[in-house]
């Protein structure tokens, strides 16, 4: 059996483990579910953080080595242009239809629940009192290279990643090569790590989802199944759209991709971390048979202006705690709405629970109560899977597409 498949497997029995063993704690042990979860959580934690070891240094190095083989930079304007014109189409598709369906399905009309405490959402509210648009610049340009390293500030080490590949390829191929040859030597020993850090990922998962069962038990499922099934409802159609584009630009080869990311998509969807997945996606990418060079380039560009399962999500939860509270918005009102989540959206990628912050920061400005945010938070974990999943996807589609696009799609299907 190849290691992939045995790591496919092993993530599979601890999703089941972890279930479990919530499941047991949570029902014969109620006095030790706090205890147990935050000490089993930790094994998430380190994942985790092996994973965002490893972040910053694989963006910078991917991205300036993928900017700076591109010499014609007539090619780095071409390719970021078709990018961005599928990350804004993508966005607008995905706001729009969580805009559609929390309208048709309407969530929030069949839940009876009490108005939250303003505590309960104190943390997120304040958290969203930064969103203006001297943060959104401080947010996006670096001030330091070295504390956009040291902060894990994706979006400002892209920023700075494109000038100095930029740079590098304006400078002539004789010149540069040392220094570029030195850094695709680094990005390929971080994709090494990569697979050492990849076989902790099942106990990742055990730990994440054990602790969330353990503390909520199983009822959340029960209180939240209407607006849990109505969100995955949303998000299947947001799926099918994605696949269909998808089969019309790659073809039958739509299936391999499947399955070569079926890791990276099981893990986001265990951890809620779309940025956890980000080194392997880089490689199966690349052995899919993405040009490397477009890989560096699109994707860390996808995990700051692509979040298709982020984008459907802010509308959909927004619009479901403006019906809880009875307020009708006009259809101008939801499409401006909509664009106004598509600004701000762009300028926290990052930042830890982002959907909850710009949900909340639209909330205020569109007179809905902030403090709703209280009642999706005890759900926002399993939204937040379905979410971070369809993220990997839609990064994933983005590259492949752009890849076709080029020219640079291999059918080799093999190594990196």
């Amino acid at each position: 059996m190849k290691g992939q498949n045995k790591l496919f497997i092993a993530i599979i029995i601890a999703l089941i483990l972890g279930v479990v063993m919530g499941g047991v704690v949570h029902t014969k042990y109620p006095e030790s579910a706090p205890e147990f979860s935050k000490n089993i959580k930790l094994l998430g934690t380190i994942f985790i953080r092996l994973v965002q070891m490893i972040i910053a240094p694989l963006v910078f190095t991917t991205l300036v080595v993928g900017i700076a083989k591109m010499s014609d930079l007539k090619m780095i304007g071409r390719v970021g242009t078709k990018a961005m014109l599928w990350f804004i189409t993508a966005s607008l598709v995905s706001l729009f239809i969580g805009l559609a369906f929390v309208n048709w399905l309407e969530p929030g009309l069949v839940m009876q629940l009490e108005k939250p405490a303003v505590d309960a959402a104190g943390d997120v509210v304040a958290t969203s009192q930064g969103l203006s648009l001297e943060q959104f610049v401080n947010h996006v340009i670096p001030k330091s290279l070295f504390e956009a390293f040291a902060t894990n500030e994706v979006l400002q080490i892209v920023v700075f990643s494109i000038m100095f590949g930029v740079a590098l390829a304006n400078m002539g191929e004789e010149y540069t090569k040392p220094i570029v040859r030195a850094l695709d030597i680094c990005a390929h020993a971080i994709l090494k790590m990569v697979g050492y850090i990849m076989w902790f990922a099942p106990f990742g998962v055990l730990g994440a989802i054990a602790a969330v069962v353990a503390t909520n038990g199983f009822d959340i499922f029960k209180v939240y199944a209407i607006y849990l099934r109505d969100f995955f409802f949303a998000l299947g159609v947001l799926w099918l759209i994605l696949c269909i584009v998808g089969y019309l630009i790659l073809g039958n080869r739509l299936f391999e991709l499947l399955r070569r990311i079926k890791e990276p998509l099981l893990i986001a969807f265990s951890t809620t971390s779309s940025e956890a997945v980000f080194p392997k996606l880089v490689e199966e990418l690349e052995r899919f048979g993405c040009n490397n060079r477009i890989v560096s380039f699109i994707l860390p560009l996808g995990y700051s202006f692509n979040l298709d399962g982020s984008m459907m999500y802010m509308t959909f939860a927004a619009i479901f705690i403006a019906q809880i509270y009875g307020i009708d918005m006009s259809l101008g009102q939801q499409v401006i709405m909509l664009l106004v989540l598509m600004l701000t959206s762009k300028g926290i990628a990052g930042v830890p629970r982002a959907s909850l912050v710009i949900i909340v920061a639209t909330c205020t400005m569109f007179g809905i109560p902030p403090e709703g945010i209280a009642l999706i938070l005890p759900i926002d974990h399993f939204c937040d899977m379905g979410r971070s999943m369809t993220n990997v996807l839609g990064n994933a589609l983005a590259t492949s597409a752009v890849s076709k696009w080029e020219g640079q799609l291999d059918n080799h299907g093999g190594d990196l």
